[in-house]
């Protein structure tokens, strides 16, 4: 079926405006400070809970538990799920019921009825939750990183790139400087052997 016989799309964002208009909300508890300026967050403080212990037989192998992870993904009040079938656990960040925000919420119980759906059934005393702090822990990780994350090119060790790494940087500085010089030698070149294409300049 064609989406567009739908009638006109909605955006997510006017569909938040529009939440918005009919409830009784702080705005001002939306924005966070980073670093002098404002930026509206989605969340502020939510929830990590990790389920270990589980039965690989309940993930049968690493592509159902790819594709459990795509489901869980795929619920509106999970922000960050991840599925690990080699060690048997599943860890998932999520919006839970009472937090601060106008976003779809979950409970711990809807998640553990979810997975249950799903054929993973999981033992209360493998339930490890706490609380995240979305801005520190996740925003200001992915988006304003105090360093930038470099890792070494293929086939070289960390101490070995530290090592080589200023004069690979030097080499390619003097690359680009020759590469320009000899653009320009055969723009010059060019402009001589052939003065009709200045004719019209």
């Amino acid at each position: 079926m064609d989406r567009r016989d739908l009638g006109p799309n909605v955006s997510g964002y006017k569909e938040e405006l529009a939440k918005e208009n009919g409830m009784e909300i702080d705005l001002s508890k939306e924005y966070a400070d980073i670093n002098g300026s404002k930026f509206r967050m989605p969340y502020r403080m939510v929830k990590t809970v990790t389920f270990s212990n589980i039965d690989k037989k309940e993930l049968i192998d690493q592509e159902h538990a790819a594709r459990l992870q795509y489901r869980l993904m795929m619920l509106d009040p999970v922000i960050k799920a991840r599925v690990n079938y080699l060690k048997s656990q599943i860890t998932i960040i999520y919006n839970p019921e009472g937090a601060d925000n106008i976003r779809d919420k979950i409970s711990l119980k809807g998640l553990l009825e979810f997975l249950g759906k799903e054929g993973v059934h999981v033992d209360q005393k493998s339930i490890a939750e706490s609380d995240f702090d979305y801005v520190k822990e996740m925003y200001s990780y992915y988006f304003n990183s105090p360093r930038i994350r470099e890792h070494p090119p293929y086939g070289y060790t960390e101490a070995e790139w530290k090592e080589i790494k200023p004069k690979f940087e030097e080499e390619t500085k003097k690359q680009k400087v020759e590469k320009w010089q000899k653009f320009l030698d055969f723009q010059k070149k060019y402009k001589a052997e052939h003065p009709q294409i200045l004719d019209g300049v």
